[in-house]
């Protein structure tokens, strides 16, 4: 699986991702770290990469278009360093790979994950 960090996350979590065997890029290193959701989006599913974001207005973009692709991975957990950030990615991609691969918008925290498969209706 393939990933695009959104720019709430810390650049170095894609670096630790990368560390740790996963094809992980962040908006900034892209030059996209100004760049609007929507396209931000489109990159992902272009290149056949899973959104990783803190922003609740992802899944909103994905309800309205109706997509069945990319699957977003929203983050619902604040305050953690590019470790935290990076670790918390990695368990919930490998938890729920199968699901990212056919389409899913997906919320988690440290604690638990949602799921609901694309398209949103």
């Amino acid at each position: 699986m393939n990933y695009l960090l959104d720019q709430g996350l810390a650049p170095g979590a894609a670096s630790i991702l990368r560390q740790r065997g996963m094809d992980a890029v962040h908006v900034c290193e892209i030059g996209m770290a100004q760049a609007e959701d929507i396209d931000i989006l489109a990159r992902a599913r272009q290149e056949g990469r899973t959104c990783v974001t803190l922003d609740h207005d992802f899944h909103a973009h994905l309800a309205l278009t109706g997509h069945g692709l990319p699957s977003v991975v929203l983050l619902r957990a604040q305050g953690l360093d590019a470790q935290g950030q990076a670790d918390l990615i990695r368990s919930v991609c490998l938890q729920c790979e199968t699901v990212l691969a056919e389409g899913a918008a997906i919320s988690a925290d440290r604690e638990k994950i949602r799921i609901r498969k694309l398209p949103i209706r």
